[in-house]
């Protein structure tokens, strides 16, 4: 697994290309661009462990294909003994696991291997409450899927659903109810409204240096970007569920797991440029990560704590 060190300066600048990576809701275009004076500690507070169940809300227009880009990204964290044959490396597993190594097992309160189950799954196709939506309805999304407890409740709105914030500040959030114990994410399809923000480096940027957009392992911009910014809220929400685990900077507006290496990728990684990537011989898509049923992904690295640099898979 490649790492590097990653400046603060780099940071500031890596954010601007990439907005993917922007997670806990309430972060504005303007306040992306400060450096964090803390480095990415952990504050004493729960993490999830153990076996974690995923539930999913479709809300909107989503085909078969683009469902099961996602669920198998999903089942491709925690691959099960049966699946023949099992993914390759570098993997999501690998990934998955990186998490549990970096974070979860220095937590100091170990249960067991962190494991994904994919649970309960509803379509709101007709869209129920609109199609603009508030920051503030998305637990309401989210309970429509009957999260489990100590589980994720997953919400996915399509490519034509408005969500506050949505490409101005943030591609996906992740937030929690202390009162109900539950966590959920937030993450919209954004071929229609910002791929050039949402949707790098599967698209051309929407600003900063315009490189050529990469292909998208799936053949499917909107859905492969939903998959890397899930990967990224996932990271956040299994360290940092309660605001209180893992993050640098203010509270309000954490750098986590994932956040803090925004728009890095693979070695080499530099404003524009999402790193030296594997590329599939016939497609000629760009992936770091290979799945269940031969789906290959990318997924963002991941802040190391104890060396302050980004660990990447390739």
């Amino acid at each position: 697994m490649a790492s590097f060190p990653v400046s603060k300066t780099c940071i500031a600048v890596l954010v601007l290309v990439s907005l993917a990576q922007v997670s806990m809701g309430s972060r504005k275009l303007a306040s992306l661009v400060q450096q964090a004076s803390d480095l990415l500690t952990y504050h004493n507070g729960e993490v999830m462990q153990g076996d974690i169940a995923i539930s999913i809300t479709w809300y909107g227009t989503f085909t078969p294909i683009q469902k099961s880009i996602i669920s198998d990204f999903l089942l491709s964290l925690t691959p099960s003994s049966q699946t023949q044959p099992q993914p390759s490396t570098p993997s999501v597993r690998q990934w998955w696991n990186t998490i549990d190594r970096l974070y979860l097992e220095k937590a100091g309160k170990r249960k067991k291997k962190t494991n994904v189950v994919l649970a309960n799954q509803v379509s709101n196709d007709k869209c129920s409450m609109g199609k603009s939506l508030k920051t503030s309805q998305i637990p309401e999304l989210a309970a429509e899927a009957g999260p489990k407890k100590g589980g994720i409740a997953l919400v996915f709105t399509a490519e034509d659903v408005a969500v506050e914030g949505f490409c101005m500040s943030r591609c996906g959030l992740h937030g929690s109810d202390r009162k109900t114990d539950s966590v959920y994410i937030w993450v919209g399809n954004s071929a229609a409204q910002c791929p050039g923000q949402c949707a790098w480096p599967f698209h051309q940027p929407a600003y900063g240096p315009q490189t050529p957009p990469l292909v998208a392992p799936n053949g499917d911009v909107g859905a492969d970007g939903m998959v890397i910014n899930l990967a990224s809220m996932l990271a956040g929400a299994v360290t940092n569920p309660f605001g209180d685990g893992f993050f640098q900077g203010p509270r309000e507006a954490p750098l986590e797991a994932a956040t803090a290496c925004p728009g890095v990728y693979g070695k080499g990684t530099y404003p524009g440029y999402a790193g030296g990537l594997l590329v599939d011989p016939i497609t000629g898509a760009s992936y770091n990560a290979n799945g269940v049923h031969g789906r290959k992904y990318l997924v963002p690295a991941l802040f190391d704590p104890s060396t302050s640099t980004c660990s990447t898979l390739v």
